[in-house]
């Protein structure tokens, strides 16, 4: 085979120019007269999810069965490198069985708020974290020769109006929050592709953004693949090539091939530019290539045990009081919850797995302790939205004759959607009060959680046990089963903060912001960095996990307790287990800067490590801390800088269960760079307890004013208006009514079901540029056309679209 390079070189130009779009919705363009196959790139963060049918159209429920494993919010509840790097593997092995070359994953972006409805698909609150998740997720599927998808790059932290929204967000915020975790995964991993969002940040379109993609992916942090648009993200075209956007997909007749040919043709694209982005593309699709061309079938009970081993080790014991678990095989048992019997096992929208088998936390409870043990009763409705008496006066009838009472309950499929944010942290009413009626009665009460984000509990303190088991995949309810009798230990560990309640979240006042932008007013302080700060009470804290037996931490000791800036730092510890099972613990490192000159949060993550003990066991742990364990993002210089002073090494079960402390101090060699005001402002140094910034101190930290985020009475439309906002206009109300005809055809099974309420969101918030993705017959003139008939110029705009139409 020719080198990339070599094949460049005998293309003409419209065949360089076509294949920087896809074809269809699946697969890059090939070009037979040279030999360049064609590839498929298919969705699956947690799963493949291959398609079934007519390439030309997205079908959410329509594709070939694929192991599911647990979501990213499970798998990062593990804290287990190696456990995630098998996922990865196991990934890639199920992609070369279908010959699929890229898998759509991983998601790392930061969890900025509880209520993103797609937080199941995110692995943390922490960049830190997420990273290090990230990073072993990319190196497991890339083992295997299949290429992965970093998405969405970049600060995409919500589904409403995700299209089309502006992030404000200041610098600091920007480098030490959301795009640290995937510096981490690029600069370790290299993923094949990185994924730009849809969002705008800063007023520019990711897909287009210098800074984030020319400057700091590529430039800074030496990023070799190549980047792909979301699904519809792409605003202009000649823009984006030029900042370093190779592919834009799906491939639909939109124009822009026609306008890249121009703008070689008339000198505003250096024709070396296009030739170096076909050759990233051409790299990526014969590395793929050469793996999919040999047969290959996975190991289908091996990738279901996998996925059982995953979801129990990223299961979370929250509270287990009187050591109300685990649960003897001989207890008589009331299982109460349609949950355990149709089991909430993942999130909706893009990520929807079709599972070869499914199981269940009633089948494998009996099939651990025996049927003659179990006694069932739903307790709620399955879709767990209506309140109804009597199943909760059955449930609590049968918990009365039961030794112990476990109820499964969580989040219905409708409250975690792609497209659709929460609105709230609570469960439905009719689980709450199934857990009060029961807790009433029985004083051995265990809830267990399905759910792929935080909830509140208004029950927390009259309940004996909570295990939080996410959303864990096909296999999730046996790992369950296997915490609930003591067959696995468990050692999940929270990747995010449970708070209370919502309005104790950072973003609490400013999110989700709209209609036309969004901001970040709290700036560092995401997480655990916020209710650390101001000391605000929460109901478990990031990195909280218990287990069924016990670790005592001793013998910390610093490599040295002063050193320059430029050093880096070695904290040695040791762990032991000084209970009476064999049990892993999530040892976690933080850095607390003691008295810095700018904002900070109290303490930040910036080592962690696994570890798996017999009883009576100790284990010699160490961690290197590199310089930039203790530098903040100096936004004078756009780069790091480490402060002269004291810091104090935190190590512990949580990031408030700290068990271990030293201090080292820093004589840095920094200290005469200038820091701008914007760095020490005194607001954030001081940081408000209800979250709530000023304008005037939000512009302070971003340096200029905030753009204007009114929608303008008469304001021209522009093809990325969103459809909701052209409603005024007869036929901007026309085109919604044929895109929900269009809807219909894509989504095929119950229109209340979670992925239809998800493609009927869509409607309202995708800008009008994106009706060209859905297989319409509108091609882009036609598209002008309608959009200067909505502008007024009806006559004009009429005859535009006729013309194009005829073409």
């Amino acid at each position: 085979m020719e080198n990339s390079q070599t094949l460049i070189s005998k293309m003409t130009l419209e065949e360089k120019a076509s294949l920087c779009s896809g074809l269809g919705f699946w697969h890059t363009k090939g070009i037979e007269r040279l030999g360049i196959p064609s590839i498929m790139l298919t969705d699956g963060p947690h799963g493949l999810r291959k398609q079934i049918g007519d390439s030309d159209l997205v079908e959410l429920e329509d594709s070939v069965p694929a192991t599911c494993f647990p979501t990213a919010s499970t798998q990062a509840a593990t804290w287990n490198r190696e456990l995630i790097f098998m996922v990865g593997k196991a990934l890639g092995e199920e992609c070369r069985q279908e010959k699929v070359g890229v898998i759509l994953g991983p998601g790392a972006n930061i969890k900025r708020t509880p209520l993103c409805g797609r937080n199941f698909e995110y692995f943390s609150e922490d960049p830190f974290l997420s990273g290090e998740m990230a990073k072993s997720h990319i190196q497991g599927v890339q083992s295997q020769e299949v290429g992965t998808s970093l998405k969405h790059y970049a600060v995409n932290n919500q589904e409403y109006r995700r299209m089309t929204i502006d992030v404000i967000v200041d610098q600091r915020a920007l480098h030490e929050i959301y795009l640290a975790g995937f510096e981490i995964a690029v600069k370790g991993a290299q993923p094949w592709t990185v994924m730009c969002a849809y969002n705008k940040v800063n007023g520019t379109y990711c897909c287009e953004h210098p800074y984030l993609l020319e400057e700091t992916l590529k430039e800074e942090w030496g990023y070799e693949g190549l980047v792909v648009t979301d699904w519809g993200a792409m605003n202009e075209r000649i823009d984006a090539l030029k900042v370093g956007l190779e592919l834009e997909m799906p491939g639909v007749d939109n124009g822009n091939t026609e306008k890249l040919i121009a703008a070689v043709q008339s000198g505003d694209l250096e024709e070396a530019l296009l030739d170096k982005a076909v050759e990233r593309i051409l790299d990526m699709i014969f590395k793929a290539h050469k793996t999919l061309e040999e047969d290959y079938i996975y190991d289908a009970e091996a990738h279901h045990a996998l996925a059982r081993d995953v979801a129990a080790e990223g299961a979370v014991l929250l509270k287990n009081d009187a050591n109300a678990l685990p649960i003897k095989k001989n207890t008589r048992i009331a299982l109460l919850g349609a949950f355990a019997k149709a089991p909430r096992y993942q999130g909706a929208g893009s990520s929807t797995m079709n599972p070869p088998r499914l199981d269940n936390l009633y089948d494998e409870m009996v099939h651990i302790a025996g049927q003659e043990n179990i006694t069932y009763a739903p307790g709620y409705s399955p879709k767990g939205t209506t309140h109804d008496k009597s199943l909760i006066d059955k449930a609590v009838e049968i918990s009365k004759q039961a030794d112990i009472v476990v109820i499964n309950v969580g989040l219905p499929d409708i409250f975690e959607v792609e497209g659709l944010d929460r609105t709230h942290l609570q469960l439905p009413e009719s689980l709450n009060k199934l857990i009060a009626a029961v807790a009433a009665v029985h004083s051995k009460v265990v809830v267990v959680l399905s759910n792929g984000s935080p909830v509140e509990m208004p029950w927390v303190d009259n309940v004996q046990a909570i295990l939080e088991g996410y959303l864990g995949g096909q296999a999730g309810a046996g790992g369950v089963a296997d915490i609930i009798f003591g067959i696995t230990n468990p050692s999940g560990k929270l990747a995010e903060t449970f708070p209370i309640k919502l309005e104790d979240t950072p973003s609490y006042h400013h999110y989700p912001g709209g209609p036309k932008t969004v901001e970040y007013r709290e700036s560092l302080y995401v997480g655990y960095r916020f209710y650390d700060k101001v000391e605000k009470e929460v109901l478990f804290p990031f990195g909280h996990g218990l287990s069924y037996t016990n670790f005592e931490y001793g013998d910390l000791h610093l490599s040295q307790e002063k050193m320059t800036g430029q050093e880096s730092l070695t904290v040695t510890f040791t762990v032991k287990n000084t209970g009476n099972n064999t049990g892993k613990e999530v040892v976690q490192l933080y850095v607390s800067p003691q008295a810095p000159t700018v904002f900070r949060p109290t303490k930040e993550l910036k080592g962690f490590e696994k570890l798996d003990l017999q009883p009576g066991d100790e284990k010699t742990i160490s961690m290197t801390l590199s310089p930039r364990a203790f530098a903040f993002y100096n936004t004078g210089i756009h780069d790091w800088q480490v402060e002269s002073g004291s810091y104090r090494i935190l190590v512990g079960a949580s990031s408030r269960d700290i068990r271990l402390e030293a201090e080292v101090t820093i004589a840095s060699t920094q200290d005469g760079v200038s820091i701008p005001d914007r760095d020490r402002h005194p607001v954030y140094i001081n940081f408000p307890s209800n979250g709530r910034v000023s304008q005037e101190d939000f512009q302070a930290i971003i340096g200029h004013k905030l753009p204007s985020n009114e929608l303008i009475e008469g304001e021209t439309c522009t093809l990325n208006t969103p459809i909701a906002d052209m409603q005024h206009s007869l036929i901007g109300r026309m085109l919604r009514k044929q895109i929900n005809k269009q809807i219909q055809t894509i989504v095929k099974t119950d229109p209340d079901s979670p992925n239809a309420l998800m493609m009927k969101s869509m409607i309202n918030e995708m800008p009008l540029r994106t009706l060209l993705m859905f297989g319409s017959e509108l091609n882009r003139g036609m598209l002008e056309g309608l959009l200067m008939m909505i502008n007024g110029k009806f006559f004009k705009g009429l005859s535009l679209l006729l013309k194009s139409r005829n073409k």
